[in-house]
């Protein structure tokens, strides 16, 4: 993030990246693809919750619990081991629609709540950034820790970015919270589960998906862990190639979350579903 403050908009100065309008214009037409489907005329909420189900699944299985797509829709009981992550991933999809109105105003604030509904403990450290001397539980994301100081003063400089508003695309501020999300890991758990909820509430905030059945995290669980962490090492490092290949990885997520619904819209059309 620290790259990108030289100009008044710097999600929109990413937006000129080599390969990134070519990644939003994808993004467009595959979302547009969905939204063009005759059930979706008629059926729209069923796709929306097949679409929050299937996108529950692939953030959990990124923070470590793959389960099957049956064995999510069939268990009532997510209080033990890795259920507990499939657990947190259901809470989360189920809270990000009811959290847009506030985040334009106070991402902050949403962040906190995400964390709350996340852990779904009492503990001291949940729904608050963590603390000097506190660490981090996150089984995926293995990059050199920030200090609280840095966490504290660049979700202060997110924040201002999302509450002044930008020109950029969706993709492009979508990619930016997750990845600084990630690369911050600013909670002691969960951080992952988190992020990925944070770009789901800008694609649907920003009218790019607003009925929520394009699922990111379906497509970000089909590239695969090696593919995520590569694209977020890019990130990471700031520099255009680095930023430009992480929104083009998380357009390609959006792609395919967006194909998952198609082909649920034809499984309803052929009553299969």
């Amino acid at each position: 993030m620290s790259t990108t403050r030289a100009t008044a908009d710097p999600l929109a100065a990413l937006g000129s990246l080599p390969g990134v309008a070519e990644s939003v214009e994808s993004v467009r037409k595959a979302v547009d693809r969905v939204y063009g489907h005759r059930v979706m005329r008629r059926r729209s909420n069923a796709v929306t919750s097949e679409a929050a189900l299937r996108g529950a699944r692939g953030s959990a299985a990124l923070s470590g619990a793959d389960w099957a797509l049956e064995e999510v829709r069939r268990r009532s009981d997510f209080g033990v081991d890795d259920a507990r992550v499939v657990g947190a991933a259901l809470r989360l999809t189920a809270e990000a629609g009811q959290l847009l109105s506030i985040w334009r105003q106070s991402p902050l604030r949403v962040l906190a709540r995400l964390h709350l509904v996340a852990a779904a403990t009492g503990d001291d450290e949940v729904g608050r950034p963590r603390r000097a001397g506190e660490g981090v539980e996150e089984p995926l994301i293995e990059l050199p820790l920030p200090d609280a100081d840095e966490v504290s003063g660049r979700l202060d400089g997110l924040s201002e970015l999302i509450i002044a508003g930008s020109s950029a695309p969706a993709l492009v501020t979508a990619a930016v919270v997750h990845g600084e999300l990630l690369a911050l890991r600013p909670f002691t758990s969960h951080n992952g589960l988190v992020a990925r909820a944070a770009e789901r509430i800008v694609l649907i905030g920003s009218g790019l998906d607003p009925k929520s059945v394009c699922p990111a995290e379906v497509g970000h669980a089909e590239l695969g862990r090696a593919s995520y962490l590569a694209a977020l090492d890019g990130y990471v490092s700031g520099t255009p190639e680095g930023m430009a290949a992480w929104i083009a990885h998380c357009g390609r997520a959006v792609e395919l979350g967006a194909r998952e619904s198609t082909a649920v819209c034809e499984a309803l059309q052929r009553g299969a579903a």
